[in-house]
C-alpha cells in the first residue's frame, strides 16, 4: 500500500507538471485575438453645409481665375458649381521673346482666345476611415458648358489669313520687291473683331483639402481639364503663302498668272482642347 501510494502521487504531480508546460508552450505559439482600434469616422454634415471660395489655375493654357461653391449633400459628399475665367491655346504654340525689344511672338498664330466654363459638378470623400480630419481626400468630377471669345492676334490687313512678317520677297516683272510686314496687336486690340464660340467643358481631379477646422478653406488639386467645340476655334494660320523652290531665293513667294500670290491650307481649326491643371482654392466654410 505504501508503494502504491507514493506511485500515485508521483503520478499526479507529473500530471500537473506536463499540463502546465503544454500550457506554457501554447501561451507562447498562441497569439490573443488583434483588436481593431476604433476610428472616428465623422461626417462632413458635422462640420459645415456650405463653402465658398476663389480659384487660382495653373495649366498648359497658362492661368486662370475663378471661383466656386460647394454644398454637402451626403455624409461624405458635395455638389459644386464652378466659374472660371483662362486662357485658351493651340497645342502646337511656342512662344519666342525679341531679343532687342522684349516682345513674345508666337509663329503662325492667327487669334488669341478666352475660355468661361461653368461647370456643375461633384465631389466625394474617400480614406475617411484611415485617414483623420487634416487631411480630407476628394475624388470629383464636373461637366458643363463654356464660351469661347477669340480676336486676332495680328492686323491681317490683306485679309489672307497668314501674317507676313516683312521677310517675305515677291517677284513682280522681273523685280523682287519686299512684302510689308503685318504687326501684332497687343492684349487689348482687337477686340471688336472678336466672336464667340460656344461647347462643352469637363474636368475630373483628385483634391485635397487641409486642415482641422471647418471655418477656412484651403485645397489643392491635381486633375484633367478639357474643351470641345463643335464648329472649331481658328488659334493658328488657316493658310501660308507658297515660296518658290529656288534654293539661291527661298523666301520669294509663288504667284499664279495674274499676280496673285498662291496661298494653301495650313493649320485646321481646334475641337478638343485638353490639359492637366492644378487648381488652388482659398475660402471660407459654413
Amino acid at each position: 500500500m505504501k508503494f502504491s501510494y507514493k506511485l500515485i502521487s508521483a503520478s499526479v504531480t507529473a500530471a500537473i507538471l506536463l499540463f502546465a508546460g503544454t500550457e506554457l508552450i501554447l501561451a507562447q505559439v498562441q497569439e490573443p485575438e488583434v483588436r481593431p482600434t476604433p476610428r472616428n469616422v465623422s461626417s462632413l454634415q458635422d462640420g459645415y453645409q456650405s463653402g465658398l471660395g476663389f480659384n487660382v489655375v495653373m495649366n498648359n493654357f497658362g492661368f486662370g481665375v475663378g471661383g466656386e461653391y460647394r454644398r454637402v449633400i451626403a455624409p461624405q459628399s458635395e455638389a459644386m458649381l464652378t466659374f472660371r475665367i483662362t486662357g485658351l491655346r493651340d497645342e502646337s504654340e511656342q512662344t519666342f521673346t525679341d531679343v532687342f525689344f522684349g516682345q513674345q511672338i508666337v509663329p503662325n498664330k492667327f487669334q488669341r482666345a478666352f475660355a468661361f466654363p461653368l461647370m456643375l459638378g461633384v465631389r466625394q470623400r474617400i480614406f475617411s476611415d484611415i485617414i483623420q480630419e487634416d487631411y480630407r481626400f476628394f475624388l470629383s468630377a464636373s461637366a458643363g458648358g463654356v464660351a469661347s471669345f477669340s480676336f486676332p492676334y495680328f492686323d491681317d490687313q490683306d485679309g489672307s489669313g497668314y501674317r507676313f512678317t516683312g521677310n517675305e520677297l515677291i517677284l513682280i516683272n522681273d523685280e523682287l520687291f519686299r512684302i510689308p510686314g503685318e504687326p501684332i496687336n497687343d492684349v487689348f486690340t482687337g477686340w471688336s473683331n472678336g466672336s464667340w464660340d460656344f461647347g462643352a467643358a469637363g474636368e475630373i481631379k483628385l483634391a485635397l483639402d487641409i486642415g482641422s477646422g471647418f471655418t477656412r478653406l484651403s485645397s489643392i488639386e491635381f486633375g484633367y481639364y478639357f474643351y470641345y467645340f463643335p464648329d472649331g476655334i481658328q488659334l493658328m494660320n488657316p493658310n501660308r503663302p507658297v515660296f518658290r523652290d529656288d534654293v539661291t531665293r527661298p523666301d520669294v513667294v509663288l504667284t499664279d498668272s495674274s499676280g496673285d500670290i498662291v496661298f494653301e491650307e495650313f493649320f485646321p481649326a481646334q475641337r478638343f482642347f485638353g490639359t492637366p491643371q492644378i487648381t488652388f482654392t482659398f475660402g471660407r466654410l459654413w
